[in-house]
């Protein structure tokens, strides 16, 4: 995996966010299963509740795209290490169990981490399966 490269579209992704109200820019990129690279940034709506964070506009556009598997997200954001939310978390879980999630300010500056370190004892689609 190129890490530098995941990052350097997070950055890109980053540029295009729509953020009037916090000034809070935040990018993303997800590497999918099948080596495709899907990038995103945070859109604030004036009432806030339809605001979509960054990791997870550029997850849905790989999903709605036909892939089902992420392997890697790298997020970067105007704080220093700018880590997923929570609802993020959840949303990375659905679709990489098994990802890797890097946290950056810079190509050169990140972090790496496994999603059961952001997210431990978490709930996903093999925990709805009827018990036998």
């Amino acid at each position: 995996m190129d890490e530098k490269n995941l990052i350097r579209k997070a950055l890109e992704g980053q540029k295009n966010a729509y953020v009037p109200y916090s000034k809070f820019r935040v990018g993303a990129a997800v590497l999918t299963e099948d080596g495709e690279i899907f990038s995103g940034c945070n859109i604030e709506i004036s009432s806030y509740s339809p605001t979509i964070c960054a990791e997870r506009t550029a997850i849905f556009k790989a999903i709605s795209e036909g892939n089902r598997r992420i392997k890697a997200v790298a997020v970067v954001g105007d704080s220093d290490f700018t880590y997923p939310c929570g609802v993020c978390r959840q949303v990375i879980r659905e679709f990489g169990k098994d990802a890797i999630i890097i946290i950056a300010n810079s190509e050169e500056d990140y972090k790496k981490y496994k999603l059961e370190e952001l997210l431990p004892h978490s709930f996903g689609p093999e925990d709805l399966k009827e018990n036998k």
